[in-house]
């Protein structure tokens, strides 16, 4: 780990200043925002990223709390833990999928340190991405090894010319919501859809996930009420029951009306590199029985034009059995 200044701002201004127009001369990023840490002190071991400075959150104003807005949407704060998501009563009451997520998210010890605004911005996770000697496409070199390589872990959906998979649990609760994220930068603040904040690598610059700026920070998360009616759950599946990244996950959202579901929310993680919402299979859903015919056809549907590589074909049919078990687990809460 190279060596960095660590900066202790009290007010966002502030922060936004010490990270603004902080680049070094081959257009690497000298100054990082830190919140939780978890993430970022495993890239800088790394030495995925060298910045100069560290511009620590915690503590700054303005970036805590939970509470229902005036609009009855929940407004979580970015430095807010990922416990206290989990543990919120009103979290709990108003999105369980989300409590349900950050529940899932890592040991308890990574929960209290992790952040909302740290696990919406994970870096992948993929092997060659994570090894200092491997100049793979996402670190600016000239090919994805996982293509032809070792991929257990990556995309089966939406990848190329890079195979990474978004690694938050967060992440695919909250788009499945559809949530919204008020950023703040030295440009003024600006309201974005969360899933707009996510970038695929075949539509922008390869070596990036989202779209936010340099000096950008995610100031809250607002999360809009859903109506009477409708049934969260989310599901993960990952290879050591007591903590670990998913191999898959299904954040989904039923609303049913007598027998008939009205309405449909379905969001895949860990399966392509950004929360992948599937439209076609929500469309599908509408207006037909709740019933073990129409899980198994909306699962096919959610997993339609998957392309896994040499080693993570299982990820289709888990995924599948993740939607299929969420769905009846909610076609029996509603019984």
């Amino acid at each position: 780990m190279e060596r960095f200044e660590l900066a202790r701002p009290k007010t966002l201004t502030e922060a936004i200043e010490l990270l603004s127009g902080e680049w070094d001369e081959s257009g690497g990023r000298s100054a990082s925002p830190l919140a939780g840490g978890q993430d970022l002190l495993t890239v800088l071991k790394e030495g995925l990223e060298t910045p100069e400075r560290l511009v620590q959150l915690r503590g700054v104003e303005g970036l805590g709390g939970i509470e229902v807005g005036e609009r009855k949407e929940l407004v979580i704060g970015s430095m807010v833990t990922v416990a206290e998501v989990g543990a919120s009563v009103e979290v709990q009451r108003r999105a369980r999928v989300l409590a349900e997520a950050a529940d899932g998210v890592g040991s308890p010890q990574i929960r209290n340190l992790a952040t909302v605004g740290g696990n919406l911005c994970q870096r992948p996770r993929c092997w060659y991405y994570r090894h200092s000697d491997a100049p793979c496409l996402k670190k600016g070199g000239y090919e994805c090894f996982a293509y032809g390589g070792r991929n257990k872990y990556n995309a089966i959906l939406g990848g190329g010319p890079s195979y990474i998979v978004h690694p938050s649990d967060l992440a695919p609760a909250l788009v499945m919501l559809e949530a919204s994220v008020v950023l703040h930068s030295s440009q003024g603040q600006r309201k974005l859809p969360l899933s707009e904040m996510y970038v695929l690598p075949a539509d922008g610059d390869v070596t990036r996930e989202t779209v936010l700026a340099a000096d950008e920070v995610i100031g809250r998360v607002l999360v809009p009420p859903l109506a009477s009616g409708w049934r969260t759950s989310y599901e993960k599946a990952r290879e050591r029951g007591s903590f670990d990244f998913a191999l898959s996950a299904v954040a989904l959202g039923v609303r049913v009306e007598g027998d008939r579901i009205a309405e449909l929310r379905l969001v895949l993680g860990s399966v392509a590199p950004v929360p992948w919402r599937c439209r076609g299979a929500e469309a599908l859903a509408v207006g037909r029985r709740n019933d073990a015919e129409t899980w198994a056809a909306v699962a096919e549907a959610a997993l339609e034009g998957a392309e896994p590589l040499s080693e993570n074909g299982y990820k289709v049919p888990l995924t599948k059995g993740l939607i299929e078990k969420a769905m009846r687990r909610l076609a029996l809460e509603d019984a």
